[in-house]
């Protein structure tokens, strides 16, 4: 089984009570009592500061979850717009609701599913589309890792949000003036992507609701069932329906809004409890009665903030400014809330085919952005939580299974085919590479090679054909073109197959897709001297500048795009030239935007062409330690980490992308960085703390000492492993993983 039920003995009111089953089902960090207590003396959670990212266009939420769970419970301002994405943005002072699912740092708009609002009469309400809301204020705001709190100044309540994995629990606190107290459940109101197909709530008993809200949108058929509990009986229901309508007339379903009322001479505080589902109402119900059996928000608050200090606390860093701290932790918690469980606390899972299936001895994750994630977040995983990488690895390959193909970009058993590249390979390969134990490393080679050749997908087949997709030939599956940077994933991804057939042993594959990761020289002008978009024919678009962000590159322009061969660096340095390489490389850095250029909103942190806001050239700064230019690599490096990130909410230069903006710092912080990850190697940068300490799965720790760093000192005169002159750029997972000290000795 998934799950690791364990009980929990504790007393109250002098009676000795018996949680049962808190099914957490994340068997690998369960947290027993004695461990709790242990991690409720460390104040990782607390270090935290989950609004940074709020502001500019971070695009995070700042509600309440545990590590990597199912629910996202946290405050919609109630206003649409690419701002407003995470449903909560800094500047705006209206809250209309409390909703349970939130994607972190993207750029689409999409959940906002199951959504409470508590309130007083009279009602604040509004035109469409804020609807019934209240102001509040950042004074009376609290936000940290596992646990939110916000007081609504219209109706003087006082809301406290906390979350066990499928559950979301809120408290509420009402004023004790004798005014009607009600909670509005409002199934019908979708932002942005989103839109609601149908909806439905039942009353069960005196204290029960259940119901689902099915939508569409960036998650297509997205479905959620759920089933709420509250710790007073309700007074009374009313209910509003609306027919749910397409643009042509057809009625998908009903809409319904629940104003749930309760007594107003009732006790001031109300707890409600949510447990979600993927399956069925009958998934939520298991949900609710394994996790959180009890209305006790202090101690499922408790057991959050537990969590996070455990998971955070698996990287001690010393040193530093208490800002850095702050950026730091909130940074490896962004890294952690996504992927996101799928799974019931039985294993039960909807698959992508729409079937029941059941994941057993793992757990099902979702919600995975790997055209970004696989540069730093997995590798992280495979470090800091090596059990649930393999759980991931599984679940992209279960996904694969399903619906024919690996995953793109997954979340709620549905594939919404946003960005480009097959980078589920780069996912699979590394964790196989690096030992990763759970994983049936021949069946995930083979959903690998499966995907790779489908010739009628997005363009492989002219890829193969070809060499590279030309950028004048649509096909149906190609949606946005992007030709260029579709080639050079798709090599990119093929090294990642090539790697993995190799280590199995597997001597045809690894030929057939070795050969194909060379594909990236097919895009690479010899007269530009840039890689550049090719027609059908052969020819190399006309009048490119690599300035230029087209149709033909994703989110980029040429200059990020140049640098997207992490898989053989020194083949392209040959293919440019040396001198040529490290002038453009230089040059990445320091030719800077004309002041009048029109740049895509994705191009933020600019430093010279390089835009950290975005993913493409994440990995740039750690490319001159392969041309033997390391001091640049530190100098850019510590730029990055001390001026395009910050403790305020406005602390991400870029969307966070569910994990990836945070992961890079957090690499980057301890002084070493994936560059290319299925190398199963860490480039060498520049270490932000004093002294890290990595607490391994296996019982030992990997230290990292910064000897004679200043505040603004980044130079590194020597880097020592284990006692040894570090002669390479890099150190290995295996390094890491089998404990010891990395030092450097700074200038």
């Amino acid at each position: 089984m998934p799950k690791s039920p364990f009980l929990v003995f504790r007393k109250m009111n002098n009676k000795l009570f018996i949680t049962a089953a808190i099914a957490f089902g994340l068997a690998h960090t369960a947290v027993s009592m004695a461990a709790a207590d242990n991690a409720s003396k460390a104040i990782f959670s607390t270090k935290v500061n989950t609004l940074i990212g709020t502001d500019y266009t971070g695009n995070t939420y700042p509600g309440a979850q545990t590590p990597f769970g199912m629910v996202q419970l946290s405050p919609d301002n109630g206003l649409p717009g690419w701002d407003r994405i995470a449903g909560y943005f800094y500047p705006d002072s209206t809250i209309a609701g409390f909703s349970h699912t939130h994607l972190s740092g993207t750029g689409a708009g999409d959940l906002y599913d199951i959504s409470f609002l508590p309130v007083t009469l009279p009602l604040n309400d509004a035109p469409a589309p804020l609807g019934i809301h209240s102001k509040f204020s950042h004074d009376d705001e609290t936000a940290h890792a596992g646990y939110y709190q916000v007081r609504l100044t219209d109706y003087d309540i006082n809301v406290e949000l906390t979350a066990t994995p499928r559950c979301g629990v809120q408290r509420y606190t009402f004023p004790n003036k004798g005014r009607q107290r009600m909670v509005i459940l409002n199934l019908t109101k979708a932002m942005n992507w989103d839109a609601t197909k149908d909806t439905k709530i039942t009353q069960i008993d005196k204290c029960t609701i259940e119901g689902y809200r099915f939508s569409d949108g960036w998650a297509r058929n997205q479905r959620v069932w759920f089933r709420t509990r509250f710790s007073q009986p309700i007074d009374n229901i009313q209910f509003e329906r609306t027919e749910l309508k397409t643009e042509d007339g057809h009625v998908t379903g009903y809409g319904y809004v629940a104003r749930i009322m309760f007594a107003s001479d009732g006790p001031s505080q109300l707890t409600l409890v949510t447990a979600l589902s993927a399956t069925g109402q009958d998934g939520a119900a298991k949900n609710l009665a394994a996790e959180a059996p009890n209305d006790d928000f202090d101690y499922y608050r408790s057991l959050a903030e537990g969590q996070w200090n455990q998971e955070l606390g698996r990287i001690e860093v010393e040193g530093g400014t208490a800002s850095q701290q702050t950026t730091f932790y909130t940074a490896l918690y962004h890294a952690m809330i996504a992927p996101t469980l799928l799974n019931d606390v039985d294993g039960t899972y909807m698959g992508a085919d729409r079937k029941i299936h059941h994941a057993s001895g793992w757990n099902n994750y979702e919600t995975c952005s790997l055209w970004d994630t696989y540069r730093a977040a997995h590798p992280l995983y495979t470090i800091v939580d090596p059990k649930r990488a393999g759980d991931m690895v599984n679940s992209l390959v279960a996904f694969s299974k399903e619906n024919g193909r690996l995953p793109v970009w997954n979340m709620w058993a549905s594939e919404t085919d946003m960005m480009i590249g097959y980078h589920a390979a780069s996912v699979i390969a590394e964790a196989v590479l690096k030992g990763v134990p759970g994983i049936n490393a021949g069946e995930a080679l083979a959903e690998c090679v499966k995907t790779a050749n489908l010739d009628d997908y997005r363009g492989i087949g002219l890829y193969k054909r070809l060499g590279y997709v030309p950028y004048d030939v649509k096909e149906p599956t190609l949606g946005d073109d992007w030709s260029l940077s579709r080639t050079l994933e798709y090599a990119y991804d093929d090294a990642c197959i090539a790697a993995l057939a190799k280590h199995l042993g597997k001597k045809d594959i690894n030929k057939t897709f070795a050969k194909r990761a060379q594909n990236y020289r097919n895009v690479y002008c010899p007269g530009s001297t840039f890689m550049q978009p090719r027609d059908s024919k052969g020819n190399f678009q006309p009048n490119y500048s690599p300035d230029d962000y087209t149709s033909h590159i994703c989110e980029s322009n040429g200059w990020h795009y140049m640098w997207s061969v992490q898989h053989d660096i020194k083949g392209l340095e040959a293919l440019v030239g040396k001198q040529r390489f490290a002038d453009k490389l230089d040059s990445l850095f320091t030719y800077t935007p004309a002041a009048n250029a029109e740049l895509p909103l994705f191009s933020t942190g600019m430093i010279g062409q390089y835009a950290h806001g975005n993913e493409p050239s994440h990995h740039a700064a750690y490319i001159f330690n392969k041309i033997g230019q390391s001091e640049k690599t530190q100098r850019y490096v510590h730029e990055i980490l001390t001026k395009l990130y910050n403790d305020s909410p406005a602390g991400l230069c870029g969307n966070e992308d569910c994990g990836q903006t945070s992961a890079w710092y957090v690499f980057s912080a301890m002084g070493f960085y994936p560059m290319n990850p299925i190398s199963c190697e860490y480039e060498m940068g520049t270490p932000l703390f004093d002294r890290v300490t990595l607490h391994l799965d296996n019982g030992k720790t990997f230290v990292v000492e910064a000897i004679g760093k200043t505040p603004d000192g980044y130079k590194v005169k020597d880097v020592e492993l284990n006692g040894r002159r570090l002669k390479a750029t890099y150190i290995t997972h295996k390094d890491i993983v089998r404990g010891g000290k990395l030092k450097f000795i700074m200038k």
